[in-house]
């Protein structure tokens, strides 16, 4: 189960094509902290209750960051042997105070470094995403060689540095966590590790140790990757237990049991040490390394873009937004700043190239809009659709015409009308809402060059526009975002 929930949200992540959204977005909404910004109540009665009845299953086979770190502690050459370690009762409380303040406040970019899933999620669009591409992008060269079109090119590009460094700092921590003390992540710094701790403590099943059949014998404690079994005093932290069930299959004594209660007044048996058990290397196999077979090619080359194989074409550099734009079913500003957890789905599924992590402050790593790979096409929702937190309301094609993220602003002096004395009127046809037309540049000659004039009523603020408008480096017509999105 372990080995299926990792691989259904990593392809979740990896996935450019919109295919995997169709058959796996439930994963990403099963999430803990997720579900609850999303006021999904049935997922989080339902977490709740499977927490009461067998204890923290959820961190063992439905976290993805969780299941990471018993990847990432099983590579290691000569088996980890764990030790029973005390509570960091102090850290852990802490930090989940400082969470829970941080999710009322609606501090939507501290809430992002510490929710497990989101973290898990910004490795596998950073760091695991580019190299799928990269993959994809070799059979599409192979592919059409044969003259078959199966696969097409992706071009790959960091989107936000900022994310991605975080991305790569937070891989190296958890790992090096995890090859040390297994879910030493999971039991001392993760909030949603600790708010569940506190509920299995009240659970149905646990596992216990029954102190007249135990033997000291360690074999259960140096497999507890959770380092919650305590052999000396004969105890189980039933608060960091996350019920994989190693210790169970290790001990020879039956003195381990996943029960309602725990053992007691029973005959101990012949004390005796039997043979060291043989490891189970697929415990926590991940299904991942047969997905991503093939796909370690370097990346593709990215050709040098000219016009007409004559002369350069300078990049387009993004313009200085007073107000960021946030993808139609965010709402507002403010509501995309409270619910989202800079997972990253939304960034690894857009089609055109338009989100990617803000690097502001405040919003860091949130998804904002920019249009110099592409523009919001109309009829694709793909992004309100995916997002499992309630930060992009789902919205139909038909719905998104309507709603205004902002408005276009033309800018005189980088109109190739005014600079270079030429025709163009390009943001005018290809406005998806006609909110652009050309007027005379002087009012009083109607036989003067045509420039555009925006009409903010209609405009909705897809980007069109200032995607295909030809100055570069700077476009002469540019989307200010909206605070709160309107209705046109």
């Amino acid at each position: 189960m372990a080995a299926l929930a990792m691989t259904f949200v990593t392809l979740l992540f990896l996935d450019f094509s919109g295919v995997m959204h169709g058959y796996l977005g439930w994963v990403a909404k099963i999430q803990l902290i997720p579900a609850v910004l999303a006021f999904n109540v049935a997922v989080v009665l339902l977490l709740v209750v499977l927490t009461l009845v067998f204890g923290r299953i959820y961190c063992s086979v439905v976290c993805p960051l969780g299941i990471m770190q018993d990847l990432l502690s099983s590579l290691r050459r000569k088996r980890l042997r764990y030790r029973f370690s005390p509570e960091k009762r102090l850290l852990r409380y802490t930090l989940l105070a400082v969470f829970c303040l941080c999710l009322a406040l609606g501090l939507g970019s501290a809430v992002a470094l510490l929710e497990p899933y989101s973290a898990y999620g910004r490795i596998a669009q950073n760091l695991l995403q580019p190299l799928w591409v990269a993959g994809n992008n070799v059979l599409a060269s192979v592919a059409e060689r044969h003259d078959s079109y199966a696969f097409y090119t992706v071009d790959v590009w960091v989107r936000s540095l900022p994310t991605l460094l975080i991305a790569a700092v937070t891989l190296v921590a958890v790992g090096a966590m995890a090859l040390h003390g297994g879910r030493s992540y999971c039991n001392t710094i993760c909030p949603v590790g600790t708010l569940l701790g506190l509920v299995s403590r009240f659970s149905l099943l646990k596992i216990s140790l029954d102190p007249e059949r135990c033997r000291k014998c360690g074999k259960c404690e140096r497999s507890c990757k959770a380092a919650c079994i305590d052999v000396e005093h004969k105890t189980v932290d039933h608060s960091r237990c996350v019920v994989c069930g190693n210790c169970l299959e290790q001990c020879a004594f039956d003195s381990l049991h996943y029960a309602r209660h725990a053992f007691r007044g029973v005959t101990p048996a012949a004390d005796t040490t039997p043979a060291e058990a043989a490891p189970d290397p697929s415990r926590r196999s991940f299904l991942l390394g047969m997905a991503m077979a093939g796909t370690a090619a370097a990346l593709a080359k990215v050709e040098k873009q000219v016009d007409g194989g004559l002369a350069a074409v300078k990049d387009r550099v993004q313009p200085e937004r007073l107000t960021q734009l946030t993808p139609p079913g965010s709402l507002s500003a403010a509501n995309m700043q409270r619910h989202c957890t800079a997972c990253q789905l939304c960034v690894s599924e857009c089609p055109n190239g338009v989100l990617r992590p803000s690097t502001s402050l405040l919003t860091l790593m949130q998804p904002v809009m920019g249009y110099e790979r592409g523009y919001c096409r109309p009829e694709c929702s793909r992004c309100s659709a995916v997002c499992p937190t309630g930060a992009i309301r789902p919205v139909t094609p038909e719905q998104k015409v309507s709603i205004q993220i902002g408005h276009a602003v033309w800018v005189r002096q980088n109109c190739v009308v005014v600079t270079d004395g030429v025709s163009c009127g390009n943001c005018a046809r290809h406005c998806p809402v006609g909110a652009i037309t050309m007027v005379p540049l002087d009012p009083d000659d109607e036989l003067s060059a045509q420039v555009p004039a925006v009409d903010e009523t209609r405009c909705i603020g897809c980007g069109a526009c200032e995607h295909l408008c030809p100055a570069r480096p700077f476009a002469a017509i540019y989307v200010e975002g909206h605070e709160t999105h309107r209705e046109v």
